[in-house]
């Protein structure tokens, strides 16, 4: 009986399987990562473990992988707000006068 326990309980631990050498593999586990630290259940952590372990094995390619694990990763982005993306650009000329403006204050205040 308390093996069995033992053994669950280093099955829910978070693996640390990273190759970074391998870009794919790395940003996955990135992923699985923050998915796995912002989770508690003891059921999402131990699926989530297995689909990393089955990625690394080759057993499922990384469509599967992400479509896993978007289930746990959207939930926890649910509770973000939902907006649209801008980017406010501006000129390299704009972009200059204004960093000019910054150092004369910043020399001027002491």
């Amino acid at each position: 009986m308390i093996r069995k326990c033992e053994k669950e309980e280093a099955s829910l631990e978070k693996l640390l399987i990273d190759n970074p050498s391998d870009f794919q593999f790395h940003a996955a586990f990135l992923a699985y990562a923050e998915t796995y630290d912002r989770t508690t259940k003891p059921e999402v952590r131990k699926e989530l473990n297995q689909s990393i372990e089955a990625l690394k094995l080759n057993q499922i390619d990384y469509p599967t992988f992400y479509r896993n694990i978007d289930r746990y990763r959207r939930g926890a982005r649910s509770s973000q707000r939902r907006s649209r993306f801008s980017v406010k650009t501006q000129r390299k000329k704009e972009w200059r006068i204004k960093t000019k403006k910054r150092e004369r204050s910043k020399r001027h205040r002491k």
